[in-house]
Parts: C-alpha cells; structure tokens; sequence
C-alpha cells in the first residue's frame, strides 16, 4: 500500500495538523506575492500564475487536512476537480456572485476572470503540493511517522 497513511487516529491528526501548517504557510506565500508582487518589481505573470499555483497548492493541502487517508493521487484529482470547477464558473455570471468576486475574499477564493493558462498553474500547483506531501512523508513530517 505504497502512497497510503496509516490508520492511526495520532497519526492521521498528526498528518491533517502539518498539512494545515503547510496550507496556512501557502496562504502567507501566496497573499505576499499578490500584495506585494508588483511593489517588488516581479512580472506580471509570475504574480498572476504564481498566485494560482499557490492557490492549487493550498486547495491540494486543505483536502488532505479534511481526508488524511486519501492517497496522494486522490487528493490531487479531487483539488484538480475543485480547481477546474471554480475556474469553469467564472464563466458564470449572476449580480449576487458578480459582487462577491469583487471582495476581496471573492477576489482571492473564486477569481474574477476565466483563463485556460490558469487550469496550467493549477495542474503545477497540484502536482507542488503532491511534492511537499511526498517531501514530508520522506522527512518523517506528515503524519506517517509512527505515533508516539
């Protein structure tokens, strides 16, 4: 069972604690590149991407914390699968979501703007916190370590 976590409950809390650590370490990378980003000089394009990456790396962690035995892969198509719906419905337009996506909060969760090169930053982004996950295990952080 290669790719799986263990069934212990210390465990299986331990790995959803680090995961949310690493999400909530996300959500600090991606608002600093979006806020300050431009003021830093960065492109354009390594804001706007960036920032998706980082949001599909944060999505990646947030089901792991919520589904601790899912595999890697299930995780990764089940972000994939939110990734690709949130951006799908920015083609959808009614006043009342119109004027959430103009909030910040709606802004930062839902986009504004539909654009394929940003299911591409997903699919990496995805793909990164498959890594991070992975990089953890190897490490012994992510709640695969035998419980104390």
């Amino acid at each position: 069972m290669h790719g799986t976590q263990p069934d212990k409950p210390v465990a299986l809390l331990r790995t959803s604690l680090i995961r949310a650590a690493l999400a909530l370490a996300v959500i600090v990378c991606g608002l600093s590149l979006r806020w300050y980003g431009f003021p830093l000089g960065l492109p354009a394009f390594v804001v706007k991407y960036g920032g998706s990456l980082l949001w599909a790396t944060m999505v990646f962690l947030l089901v792991g914390v919520l589904m601790p035995r899912l595999s890697r892969s299930g995780l990764a198509a089940i972000a994939l699968v939110i990734a690709v719906v949130v951006e799908f419905s920015r083609l959808v337009h009614t006043p009342w979501l119109d004027a959430f996506r103009l909030t910040t909060a709606g802004a930062l969760l839902l986009g504004r703007i539909f654009s394929l090169w940003n299911l591409v930053a997903y699919a990496v982004g995805i793909a990164f916190g498959a890594w991070i996950d992975r990089v953890g295990k190897m490490r012994g952080l992510v709640g695969w370590a035998k419980a104390p």
